[in-house]
This record gives C-alpha cells, structure tokens and sequence, in this order.
C-alpha cells in the first residue's frame, strides 16, 4: 500500500498524458469539414493534416530511441507537455495568421505531435519501471486512458459545440491545451525509475538484427494503420459519406470507436490471463475486417455506423497486445524497443489515413470508397501474427 502511494502521482501524470495525446489526434479531426468548408482546404490536404502529426510521431520515435537515455526521462517527458500545450493552443492563432491556413494548422500539428510522440514512448516504460506487481494491469490501464481520453474530448467538444457554436473552435483549442499545460507540474515532482540499469538495454542495431524482430515492425505498422486510419476519418466519415448531422456523426463515430476500444482494452486488462493473445488477436483482425467491410459498403447510414464503433473493438488490442508480445520475447529491449515499436505504429498511423484520404479524393470525395481502401490494414496484421505464432510457438 504505501509503495502504490509513493507512485500514486506517476501513475496519476501517465494517464494525464496518455489523455493529453488523445487530445491532440483526436481534437483537430473533428474540425476536418470546418476546415474543409472555411479555409478551403480539399479532403486530400486533410489527410495531409493527420499524416503530418504521425510522421513527426515517427521521426520522435527515432530520436528517443537514441536519445532518451542519454537525456533523462524526466526531461524528455516535461518537455512532451509543455510541446503537446504549445502546440494545441497556437491552433487558436496560426491559421489565421499564416498566409496559407494549411500551413498554420501543420506548424501546430508538429508542435504538438513532439509532445505526443515523446508521451507515446516514454510513458509506457515509467510505469513498466515502477515496482508494481500488476505492471500487466497497469500497462492494460494506462492505454485504456488514450480511449477514455478519446472519449472525452469527443464528448466534451461536441458538447462545447451545441452550446457555443462551431465558430469559437479556437477558444476550445486553449481549454483543451490546459491539460498538458497543468500536467507539466506532475511530471516534474514525481518519482520515475529506471527501466533498466545503463548497458543492460539492447542497442538499435542488436534490436534490428534481432531474428523476428521485423515481423513485430510490421504488425505494429498494421496495428497503427488498422486504428489510425478508421479513428481520424470517422467524423468526416459519418457526416460526409452518411448523411449524418455533426453531433449524431461525432457521437456515433469517434466517440462510439473510442469507447468500444477502451472497453476492449479494460476487459482484456481483467480477463486476459484467460485468453490466448494471439488468437484474440487473430479473431480482432478479422472484425476489423468485417468492420471496414461494412463500413465501406454499408448504403443505409446506421450500419456504417455501426462499422466504425465496433472496429474500436476490434482494434483495441491490436497496439498494447503488439506490444506485450515483444516485450516477453525480447526482454532486454529496453527504451529503443518501445521506441522503434512506437514509430512503427506511428507510420501506419501516418500511411492509414493518408491512404483513405488520397482514394477518396480519387473517387469524386466518396469517403466510403476511401474507407474500403482500408480492408488491407487488417489483413495484413492477421497474416503477421499467424507469422508470430507460428514462429514463436512457445
């Protein structure tokens, strides 16, 4: 009890970050047709928008798994708040003051997405270096805390927007930038440990030269894209392909993917000693499968609806499951594991939604076209952990 109390704050500063990085993939997604319709800016440039927040993602990955160490934990994830609060607010003034509003929203976009990348690798190996004895129940917690946070912010500014209007966005922006902002102070007074004492973790090179390593890379790149891509455009999605009003569409699209997949990660923090990962993850794949199948095809609105909430189930243990799995087959990775793991999911995070974007301008500005480009995303994670079973049959 008093070990749990010493690290109460730790815990309590993971999850305000792994709020604050829901907050900066989710926010500015929802405004995609406000972008759209007051700055102009055509669908392909819009998936330009959630490619450039994961590609920056990914080059952070990079760094950290050289840098980290060297730098300090604590340093490293301040400075991820402060970016993440810098980054969220400048959305209220940049793109009107840019000579191009695209180029306004992507300087914000990079801001941000440094503070979430570093959140999205270090957070994970602070609570695996505290001395818990459930760090399985932790770990499984603290990433249902980036779906509760989805949930959230979807909630919370479709609620701003029926009261206040969509035109004072902006003022959104700042109240959601306080998070991270107030957070700064948690991170900097708590306790964090090591991960692994210096020269025990395994380098870049002996992780990619790693037998199997490669096939975790690539279930990582499907798991991002499989979430990433189907979670960024749900909104659009739901009001441009579905005919659907902004509030029913933000409601029951993010906010129904966002809380499927938080209740998909919480059952598997409770009952998943029970289960096989690798079947769960299996069977996952293929209702992603049939979600976007549905979605994709689906002529009556409700239904394709219902395809984007159940494909947050479906998806939920795509990236935390990818990652337990190499961690127990690869004990020794250490922070530049969690880091390349991380930027892999960051680039199919980056490739997902662009993929989406790009066919459905191709096809006259039919989302549901783009939506059905994604079916490969899924088919590929099943036939990578099929791969991971067979060779890892132990």
């Amino acid at each position: 009890m008093k070990l749990k109390k010493k690290y109460r704050k730790t815990l309590s500063a993971c999850y305000l970050g792994f709020v604050t990085q829901a907050i900066c993939a989710n926010f500015a997604p929802l405004l995609f047709m406000v972008f759209h319709e007051n700055y102009r800016i055509s669908f392909g440039n819009l998936a330009f928008i959630s490619t450039t927040f994961f590609f920056t993602q990914l080059i952070v990955d990079f760094i950290c798994a050289k840098a980290v160490d060297k730098i300090g934990y604590r340093t490293c994830i301040v400075a991820a708040e402060i970016t993440c609060g810098a980054g969220l607010a400048s959305l209220a003034v940049l793109p009107d003051i840019m000579p191009s509003p695209l180029v306004g929203i992507l300087i914000c976009v990079v801001i941000y997405a440094i503070g979430s990348g570093l959140t999205e690798v270090l957070a994970s190996p602070i609570i695996e270096a505290c001395p818990f004895e459930n760090k399985d129940a932790m770990m499984s917690l603290l990433h249902s805390f980036y779906c509760w946070g989805s949930v959230g912010v979807i909630l919370g500014s479709t609620l701003f927007f029926v009261y206040f209007g969509l035109g004072n966005w902006k003022i959104l922006a700042l109240l959601w930038a306080l998070i991270p902002l107030c957070n700064i102070y948690n991170f900097a007074t708590c306790p964090i440990e090591n991960l692994l004492e210096e020269g025990e973790s395994m380098t870049i090179s002996r992780l990619l030269k790693t037998k199997g390593f490669w096939l975790f890379i690539v279930l990582m790149i499907c798991a991002g894209a499989s979430e990433i891509a189907m979670s960024q455009w749900a909104s659009a999605f739901a009001e441009s392909a579905l005919n659907v009003s902004k509030t029913a569409g933000d409601l029951a699209g993010p906010c129904g993917f966002a809380v499927c997949m938080g209740i998909s990660r919480t059952l598997y923090g409770k009952f998943g000693e029970k289960v096989d990962l690798t079947i769960f993850m299996i069977a996952s794949g293929m209702l992603c499968l049939s979600c976007y199948l549905l979605a994709g095809l689906a002529s009556i609105p409700v239904m394709g609806l219902i395809g984007c909430a159940v494909c947050g189930f479906s998806v939920g243990i795509m990236w935390p499951g990818s990652i337990s799995i190499s961690s127990k087959a690869i004990p020794r990775g250490g922070t530049a594991m969690f880091a390349l793991l991380a930027l892999a999911g960051d680039l199919g995070g980056a490739v997902g939604p662009a993929i989406i974007g790009n066919v459905s301008q191709r096809a006259g500005d039919n989302l549901q076209a783009g939506v059905l480009a994604g079916i490969g995303f899924p088919i590929g994670l099943v036939v990578c952990v099929s791969a991971i079973r067979k060779r890892y049959k132990e």
